[in-house]
């Protein structure tokens, strides 16, 4: 089965390899990026607190002019390597340039917070709610049957559907237990926080 959907990238996990690779010399364009994401992360913030569907289009548009500005200051500081013509393929790029290059093929997932403000700009509700399942992997090694994996999936996905719409997690079990399903309402799920 395929999902008709678009793509982001974790802004704290971008923000995380800024870190590292700003500590390396002459990368001085990974703070600036660093920056911009976050001032990209307040600007969503700011529309979503007002009820906007995007961000304004003359911010959207300073901040994806300095994204590339950063882009090509980064692309300066980390020219491609030269081929040696000793091995086949690409030569290995540092961190940075790995880093960059991501940047730079993936323009529109980076700042996608700004162009459809029910994107968040981490992923890490997407974590959380995969957590309990790697820990219950990691205890138990796995699920003795299919129909108890399943089991246990569904009733996860059930409360974790229920919190992010605000209800209180045992209401609904409560309710579901006494043959009255909570089922949320149709429409889009409610804005990150």
């Amino acid at each position: 089965m395929r999902y008709d959907v678009t793509h982001a990238l974790c802004g704290a996990h971008l923000l995380r390899e800024l870190e590292a690779v700003s500590e390396e010399l002459g990368q001085g364009w990974a703070p600036g990026m660093a920056e911009l994401l976050v001032d990209a992360k307040l600007v969503a913030d700011r529309a979503r607190a007002a009820g906007a569907g995007r961000v304004e289009g003359a911010t959207r548009a300073r901040l994806h002019t300095r994204y590339e500005r950063l882009l090509a200051d980064g692309q300066a500081a980390n020219p491609p390597p030269p081929a040696t013509g000793q091995q086949r393929g690409r030569a290995r790029r540092s961190p940075a340039g790995r880093l960059l290059a991501r940047l730079d093929a993936h323009r529109d997932e980076v700042l996608r917070c700004l162009d459809e403000l029910r994107v968040s700009f981490t992923n890490n509700q997407a974590e959380r709610d995969l957590r309990m399942v790697k820990l219950q992997q990691k205890i138990s090694g796995c699920w003795r049957t299919p129909t108890g994996a399943e089991a246990f999936l569904a009733l996860r996905s059930y409360l974790s559907t229920a919190r992010k719409h605000g209800m209180n997690p045992l209401a609904v079990l409560r309710q579901l237990f006494q043959g009255h399903p909570w089922l949320p309402a149709p429409g889009p799920l409610p804005a990150p926080p």
